[in-house]
């Protein structure tokens, strides 16, 4: 990228924000061009290369868009109040523009809006849609959700931005890898990837909707072409936490705006987005581990932290987990202290496997020894997140190794614990429940329970084996 683009979208990228968040602001080309520090010609000439409409297209098409987000779900608001606040000198010059948009007058658009956007190829949202089938969707998002309300830190990120070109996304975060990488800015404690949504989706076509690819950094930036700093801003969220395939991610967006309704919270108007978990490529199904997050207004019956649908404080015979309520990251973090207690205590005996988090309903980590590993074998410490106990299995490297060893079990009459029933579906051989129903209020004994059984284990194993 030569010097004189990276310089038009620095500064271009500069003026885009202070538009998408100043709409009711004096939006003059003459204003503008200062901020991007251009002559009015200039920047109105620079300003159509880069983002593909001409400046006053752009802005008018904003206000009218965000006019339509708001009586999409406010129908007592007064028309001339919106037109006048949102930059409209006029009841006629408002509604020309309007009509030259969605090809209806704003009092039309305000009493069949949903009916008028579905004719020009734009779904919008509606509740109404989901009625019926309330029910299914209560079941799906059951199965394939888990959501908390929660208060969400500033994040400091670095991104790029594009508009409608969704099919670019993958590499706009390579060059962010990349780039971040170069500049030793990366957040190496705690990472994140995540896909801002600058666009109303249910008012904007496709191929209009802006986003940002971002990174999480750990210290501020200066603009560098293409690439600049945001700063997503602390604030309430409903946050979905997924683990489904590409195809279903609108799927999931709606049925989360179905929850955020049907719980009686109300929308904020402020950054949407996906934060993602993992490299789909390297699931064993393709799918894809990620937050969707929506921001709320703070309201009475606003409580951060509380997890509404899957809730891990009852055992699935209903027994109670010592009344501590733990959400997917707090089972995670736990399991990272259970990995980091063997690795100082054990670390001659075992080499330990990193914590895999690429389902929701389970984690586990390895460890295998010198000996195991020459037999391709290690042993796997389980947490199951769904049935909330603690197990330990002899697996392999390989679903030849584990068969191998699987039927040697088989044509023993060793029964001393448990023998997979096939070894299709399984990555363990022979497994043990070491812990039934943990305390999570005394993770000091529930540590040492876990190593006391699963120690036990592996020498019962490890003896038979020798």
């Amino acid at each position: 990228m030569n010097e004189t683009r990276r310089a038009y979208l620095k500064r271009i990228n500069v003026v885009l924000d202070y538009i998408e968040t100043n709409l009711d602001a004096d939006l003059s080309l003459e204003g503008l061009s200062k901020k991007a520090h251009y002559s009015p010609y200039h920047f109105h000439r620079v300003f159509s290369i880069v983002v593909g409409e001409k400046l006053n297209e752009f802005v008018n098409r904003k206000r009218i868009e965000r006019i339509a987000s708001i009586l999409l779900v406010d129908q007592n608001i007064t028309l001339k109040n919106l037109a006048y606040r949102y930059g409209f000198n006029s009841a006629n010059s408002f509604s020309r523009a309007f009509k030259k948009y969605y090809g209806a007058s704003p009092t039309k658009f305000k009493s069949e809006g949903k009916k008028i956007l579905s004719k020009i190829g734009i779904v919008p949202f509606s509740l109404e849609n989901y009625i019926c089938s309330i029910g299914n969707i209560k079941q799906w998002m059951k199965m394939n959700a888990q959501i908390a309300i929660k208060e969400l830190p500033e994040l400091k990120l670095a991104s790029i931005s594009n508009i409608g070109e969704f099919d670019k996304a993958g590499k706009m975060f390579q060059r962010l890898m990349e780039w971040g990488a170069q500049k030793k800015v990366l957040s190496t404690t705690d990472f994140k990837a995540i896909t801002i949504y600058h666009d109303n989706p249910n008012v904007t076509q496709p191929s209009k909707v802006r986003f940002s690819t971002c990174i999480t950094i750990r210290k501020d930036i200066n603009a560098d072409g293409a690439i600049r700093q945001l700063n997503l801003k602390k604030g309430i969220y409903a946050v979905g936490h997924f683990e489904i395939k590409a195809e279903e991610i609108s799927t999931a967006w709606k049925n989360m705006c179905v929850w955020v309704l049907e719980n009686g919270y109300e929308f904020k108007d402020g950054d949407f987005f996906e934060m993602y978990h993992n490299d789909h490529r390297t699931h064993p199904e393709q799918k894809i581990i990620l937050d969707i997050c929506i921001p709320l207004e703070k309201t009475d019956n606003i409580k951060p932290e509380e997890t509404n649908a899957v809730d891990f404080s009852a055992h699935k015979d209903g027994t109670p987990l010592c009344g501590k309520k733990l959400d997917y990251h707090q089972l995670i973090d736990y399991m990272k202290e259970v990995r980091t207690f063997f690795h100082k205590e054990y670390d001659t005996s075992f080499k330990l496997g990193n914590i895999y988090k690429g389902n929701p309903e389970f984690s586990y980590f390895s460890l295998t020894t010198a000996g195991l590993k020459r037999q391709k074998l290690k042993f796997v410490i389980i947490l199951n997140h769904k049935m909330m106990n603690f197990s330990i299995c002899l697996s392999g490297q390989n679903k030849q190794i584990r068969k191998k060893y699987w039927q040697m079990f088989k044509g023993s009459n060793w029964n001393k614990y448990h023998l997979a029933e096939s070894i299709d579906d399984s990555l363990s051989i022979i497994d043990q429940t070491i812990v039934e129903k943990p305390d999570f209020n005394n993770k000091k004994n529930l540590t040492e329970q876990i190593e006391k059984e699963a120690l036990k284990f592996i020498k019962n194993i490890i003896d038979l084996l020798e």
